[in-house]
């Protein structure tokens, strides 16, 4: 047997011949100083003979003379930091069968949100630390030695020792208490069978407001002291969830409490910890007078979200992350079902389109990712925590549902939830219970949507009476992959009662519809592939279809989700060169009449990406776009108007927060000056009806369009808001707009502005997401200034992702794509290598966009064309 430690570094996992049974943990937290220590007792089974104990450590002390296995001291001890293992070695070998290894250490409560670290909070005008964990995905590490995969099941039971007068919280009740001087020593219960990453402590001064659920489980909602009532919203989310949840997976909740708790400092929107889910303030708090429509639709389907993961994630885990979509995936759509189930108003279901987009998008470079990816190391897993993994996972999870019908499915899924409960599961298993339980060749289907990357587009063509189709794999660089699915395609011929299903399994494939064509008159018909947008995938039809869905949607036939697939498959047609610029103006002139907050969310979203790219490709075009496309939006807008009416439903008032925001970005002075107009007002009265919390960031937004370094009262007035106001919804509004000013040096300000200490590091991507077109150029040179700076301070995959994305990818040219290639040569890292390859791929399309766009001989003639015919 090979006798040094060196032989397990650069592996993937940890080795298998011993894993642990239980963990006791006492953990003693220094606020003050920032750091803790600690000591662990884990019952450890033997599996095989070996004379090592392998497991994960990083960023900890380890005290060497306090490790023991049984009654043996080892012989070396060695931490390997890169590989972030710890490797203890004996004179001989260890015998088969279970054991107890202790060991104390000691560690830093680190300022960068992940592992055990401090996040700062004011009380009574005093600022403090609170402790918080996040362990998700390879953390857990860096609060005590443990093996920290998904697999090493444990049981935990946890001691801590805190100031007596704070609040101690973690996944157990407290079992007891002793109090010692000004320290106490609070005791956990023991936890079930659990995964190390999803441990959790938080400790510091909080209120907090309860209930229960149906079976009795005591729910809690803590805040910062004075902020409990905000909690109200998602407490009821989550008690009603939680009921939802236990009937749906057929399995009751299966701890003793539920606690959820919101911290000012956080990397994420919130995490899934097995009964303490923590969340950003954002996204679990709720003032019916100070958040605004779309943060309460944030809350609760977050909620549902991290209370959906208890059964799927934390009952039944993922066994290793390359299965990382079980969790997430699943997460996403059942939130849909459970917020669709507790608020029918708001039109879930339709609005989950927005999650299908997303992973569509994404999904169409050649730098996307199966659902499925191999994790060769730690530091890879941050990066799939994206499009991928959650809005593809849940979107190709509505497929199958779709095609196997809601009963069916949700039957299987409660089988999955007992079969694998408190223990591990891979995809595989998941589409065996499935093909069980259904009959159906589940297996083969989703393999291809799961382990292959991208999607198809369906070339649709009517042949007479045929109707043919073709699919290749689509991507937005025009090209066209090697890719081949099984496509569970639906088809519907006229009207909605008329309707085909079938599965494509080759490249091409015909369909008859002469019972269809027969009984319609030419003049209406139409045919729609992917009824309610249920397939992962896009269409292209033919001229003469294309033209009977244009005609169908004026005719008010298609039903929501309908009218949205058509708008997205042929805007990102277009960018992919599949068809013109031209065209796709044309189809949008046919939604001039929508008035449906859940279609125009689509089509402004399209709209803003045109109005961008036409900057750069057809300058002399672009006012005559941005006018053509404000008509589009402007019936919808003045309909609704700046003021909220009585008895307006929860969809409205987001529609009319999201057309002022597009109008003021489309640059439509009369929405500039009012919502300047009311900014005004609002500052000298912060209590004024004229502007509520939903029509805000436009007003705010409008203020920034005018200012600049000689005139820059507005930039000011902002600023001063942030500084008092202590909403974290209210301040990510205003970080949204400061960077958007069209003055290069303001932008510049803004960026300088999100260094200080005034702007939580968790609160960057505000500011990143807002940066104006006209800062472009000036946000890179910041960009390759502070670059040191920002990869220290934002280390993890998340957050530095955002400075690439979001600074990179507006970018238009070939060269700019070159000259940012040449300033990473030699600085690329794991955690954003996968966000900077796609920002280039991002840059290269817009590229080829602009000049097939530039080549299209009709295109000013018909914008001038559809702006007569708005007239």
């Amino acid at each position: 047997m090979a006798a040094s430690p060196d032989q397990f570094r650069d592996q993937a996992r940890l080795p298998r011949f011993a894993s642990p049974l239980r963990y006791d943990l006492r953990l003693r937290p220094d606020l003050a100083a920032c750091s803790f220590s600690g000591a662990a007792a884990v019952d450890v089974a033997v599996s095989a003979p070996t004379r090592f104990l392998v497991l994960n450590a990083a960023e900890l002390a380890v005290d060497r003379a306090s490790i023991r296995f049984q009654d043996l001291a080892p012989s070396e001890v060695v931490q390997f930091e890169e590989d972030e293992i710890l490797v203890v070695g004996f004179d001989r070998e260890l015998p088969v069968g279970e054991g107890v290894l202790k060991m104390d250490f000691t560690g830093t409560l680190n300022d960068q949100m992940r592992g055990f670290y401090r996040s700062k909070y004011e009380y009574n005008g005093e600022l403090r630390n609170m402790a918080v964990t996040q362990f998700e995905a390879a953390d857990a590490r860096r609060c005590f030695p443990c093996w920290d995969e998904p697999a090493f099941k444990a049981k935990f039971k946890l001691t801590l020792e805190v100031p007596s007068e704070l609040v101690a919280l973690s996944n157990m009740p407290a079992v007891k208490e002793t109090a010692n001087g000004p320290l106490k020593t609070i005791y956990y219960e023991e936890s079930p069978l659990m995964s190390t990453y999803l441990v959790a402590i938080v400790v510091g001064l909080f209120d907090y407001i309860e209930n229960s659920t149906l079976q009795g489980t005591k729910v809690r909602v803590y805040t910062q002291v004075g902020k409990s009532n905000q909690g109200k919203f998602a407490l009821d989310v989550a008690v009603k969830s939680l009921d939802l949840y236990k009937d749906y997976f057929a399995t009751p909740y299966p701890l003793p409490k539920l606690d959820m708790i919101a911290i000012p400092d956080f990397a994420a929107g919130a995490m899934e910890n097995y009964g303490l889910v923590t969340y950003r303030e954002t996204a679990l708090l709720y003032d019916e007078l100070l958040s605004s429509a779309s943060n309460k639709q944030q809350v609760a389907i977050t909620v549902a979200h991290e209370l959906a993961h208890q059964w799927f994630g934390n009952l039944v885990t993922m066994e290793w992350w390359t299965h990382l979509w079980l969790n997430e995936g699943f997460a996403s759509w059942v939130s849909y079902l459970a917020v669709e189930s507790l608020f029918p108003e708001w039109n879930n279901w339709t609005q989950f389109l927005d999650e299908t987009t997303s992973g569509l998008r994404l999904d169409a470079l050649a730098e996307s990712h199966p659902i499925e990816v191999e994790i060769n190391h730690a530091s890879e897993i941050d990066a799939i925590f994206d499009s991928i993994s959650y809005d593809k996972g849940a979107s190709v999870i509505r497929m199958l549902q779709s095609y196997l019908g809601a009963e069916r499915f949700q039957k299987a899924l409660a089988s999955y939830i007992k079969k694998y409960a408190y223990s591990n599961a891979k995809t595989e298993d998941l589409w065996a219970v499935l093909e069980e339980e259904t009959g159906e060749p589940v297996k083969d289907l989703m393999t291809t949507w799961t382990k292959q990357q991208g999607y198809p587009v369906i070339y649709a063509k009517l042949n007479g009476h045929d109707l043919e189709l073709e699919q290749a794999q689509f991507l937005s660089d025009g090209s066209s992959g090697p890719g081949m699915w099984i496509v569970p395609i639906t088809s519907c011929c006229g009207s909605y009662d008329a309707q085909k299903k079938f599965l494509l399994k080759d490249k091409t494939d015909t369909v008859n519809i002469k019972e269809f064509t027969d009984s319609l008159g030419a003049d209406g018909f139409w045919i729609k592939l992917n009824i309610d947008q249920t397939g992962f995938y896009r269409v292209k039809y033919d001229d003469e279809l294309a033209a009977g869905l244009e005609n169908a949607i004026k005719a008010k036939k298609l039903s929501l989700m309908d009218k949205i697939g058509i708008v997205e498959d042929s805007y990102s047609l277009s960018i992919a060169r599949k068809q013109t610029l031209t065209s796709l103006l044309r189809l949008l002139s046919a939604y001039r009449d929508e008035s449906d907050y859940t279609v125009l969310s689509h089509v402004t979203s399209v709209c803003l990406g045109i109005s961008k790219i036409s900057v750069d490709a057809t300058p002399d075009l672009n006012k005559d776009i941005k006018h053509l496309l404000i008509n589009l939006l402007l019936p919808a807008a003045k309909k609704l108007g700046w003021d909220r009416k009585d008895g307006e439903s929860h969809l409205d008032v987001m529609l009319r927060s999201l057309l002022l925001i597009a109008l003021v970005k489309l640059g439509h002075d009369e929405t500039i000056n009012e919502g300047i107009r009311r900014f005004h007002i609002f500052v000298g009265d912060r209590k004024t009806s004229l502007l509520p919390p939903d029509n805000r960031k436009a007003a705010y937004l409008a203020v920034m369009r005018t200012v600049n370094s000689s005139s820059r009262a507005g930039y000011d007035a902002l600023l001063k808001i942030y500084r008092e106001t202590a909403e974290a919804q209210e301040k990510s509004r205003i970080l949204g707009s400061l960077s958007s000013s069209p003055d290069k040096d303001i932008v510049f300000e803004a960026l300088n502005f999100m260094l200080t200490d005034e702007v939580r590091n968790q609160d960057s991507f505000y500011l990143l997401g807002g940066i104006s077109l006209e800062g472009r150029e000036v946000a890179w040179t910041w960009l390759k200034q502070n670059w040191d700076y920002v990869l220290k301070t934002w280390p993890s995959s998340s957050l530095i992702s955002d400075f690439i994305n979001s600074i990179i990818s507006p970018f238009t040219s070939e060269a700019k794509a070159d000259e940012v290639s040449e300033f990473f040569d030699g600085r690329i890292k794991p955690s954003f290598q996968r966000a900077l390859k796609q920002s280039l791929e991002r840059v290269r399309i817009s590229a080829k966009w602009i000049e097939s766009i530039r080549s299209e001989p009709n295109l000013g003639q018909t914008v001038h064309e559809l702006l007569q015919g708005q007239v």
